[in-house]
């Protein structure tokens, strides 16, 4: 299981989010201990082959990728180490890896995996107690990877018995009990109420968590890619209108520049024809292409968090309609992918995505205002720095 270990891997300029698990490959003899990644597109890399669930299942078939090891063959671990196998052992076989990786697939895109969807087919069983419910349940159980199996209810004293006395009828052996117990009907009444407890003490849970909203966001992710329209943006470019390029003049100190892009880099010099040369740029790309010849102000890396932060304040205050737009993005994480620093975006080797926190905090910042709650910002949209 590789829950913990996240990666990524950009296709057209943007990010898509991924983990990893060790895995061996073989080349004849010899087994080579690499990297399985697996990202939420549903594409595999398993040896630095990238392929899907299909060609895994390929590639265990011919043994390229393997999940048995040969007594006394060669294993290698690359620039770090090589030593024969010794009475080596295998945990899972084809089918766990595979099943495996396809819930891993599932929790990168926010769905149920293979042990919360059989925990979902538990309710419908116990709110219908009838066979069909019962066989259903017993199919979700089984699609769960083997090896995980005994971690479905979290429960370390039980493991899955209650599970596998559920899927068992009653009358008949129960499942995959090495003793060979014959279900009754005092076991099937009592895995019941042990889910019954079980759903009483997660509500209980729950009713006990913080009041004041939930510790992760409920909303998928959504990322903010840099677009550009050659003739022109469109009349409703959406979720784009967060895009520090889209052209809503704000107004600073006074002066109106065309966009964030304008403003950030002509208050980031204290040259005042140079300022002026970037806020009449045609374009905000013109802006940014302008401002690398432009003198930098002293102290510009210290104070550029705080000038962005009140540029984006002012837009999204001085035009409800973008507020809007933001707000709509719920509690969302908002990832904002561009070509510029890996200090302000995300989706580079190190970038940090200041620009999609920043849209987080003034998001909430519109919500409190318009909850009614009074809260005054750090300090107001007017950067205290001047051309």
């Amino acid at each position: 299981m590789a829950i913990g270990r996240r990666t990524y891997r950009s296709v057209d300029g943007e990010r898509v989010e991924g983990t990893w698990r060790y895995i061996f490959t073989r080349s004849l003899d010899t087994y080579s201990l690499n990297e399985l990644f697996i990202y939420a597109d549903g594409a595999v890399d398993c040896g630095g082959k990238l392929t899907d669930l299909e060609g895994l299942r390929e590639q265990l078939r011919r043994g390229r990728a393997a999940t048995t090891l040969e007594n006394g063959a060669r294993a290698y671990v690359h620039h770090l180490a090589s030593w024969r196998f010794a009475e080596p052992q295998a945990w899972i076989d084809p089918d766990m890896l595979v099943g495996e990786v396809a819930d891993e697939i599932d929790r990168l895109n926010d769905r149920p995996d293979s042990m919360q969807r059989c925990l979902l087919e538990v309710e419908t069983y116990l709110a219908d107690i009838t066979e069909d419910n019962r066989l259903a349940l017993r199919e979700r159980y089984l699609a769960i990877p083997q090896h995980f199996r005994l971690y479905t209810l979290g429960d370390m004293d039980r493991k899955d018995y209650p599970l596998r006395v559920l899927i068992s009828a009653i009358g008949e052996p129960l499942h995959g009990d090495p003793q060979g117990r014959v279900v009754t009907a005092q076991m099937h009444g009592q895995a019941v109420e042990y889910f019954r407890e079980r759903e009483r003490s997660i509500a209980e849970w729950q009713a006990s968590t913080p009041s004041d909203g939930p510790a992760t966001a409920v909303a998928a992710p959504i990322s903010i890619h840099h677009t550009v329209y050659p003739k022109g943006w469109p009349q409703d470019p959406g979720v784009q209108v967060l895009q520090n390029d889209y052209p809503a003049t704000i107004t600073i100190n006074g002066r109106d520049y065309p966009s964030v892009i304008h403003a950030y880099w002509a208050m980031s010099t204290d040259d005042s024809d140079w300022h002026d040369r970037i806020v009449a740029a045609p374009r905000s790309f013109d802006a940014a292409d302008l401002a690398k010849q432009a003198p930098r102000r002293a102290g510009w890396p210290a104070a550029r968090l705080a000038v962005m932060t009140a540029l984006l304040r002012a837009k999204y205050t001085q035009h409800p309609h973008l507020a809007h737009t933001l707000l709509g993005t719920g509690d969302a994480r908002i990832m904002y992918i561009d070509f510029d620093s890996a200090y302000w975006v995300a989706g580079q080797k190190r970038g940090t995505n200041w620009i999609g926190r920043l849209l987080e905090v003034i998001r909430s910042e519109l919500a409190a205002t318009e909850a009614g709650i009074p809260v005054a910002p750090a300090h107001d949209a007017r950067p205290s720095a001047s051309p």
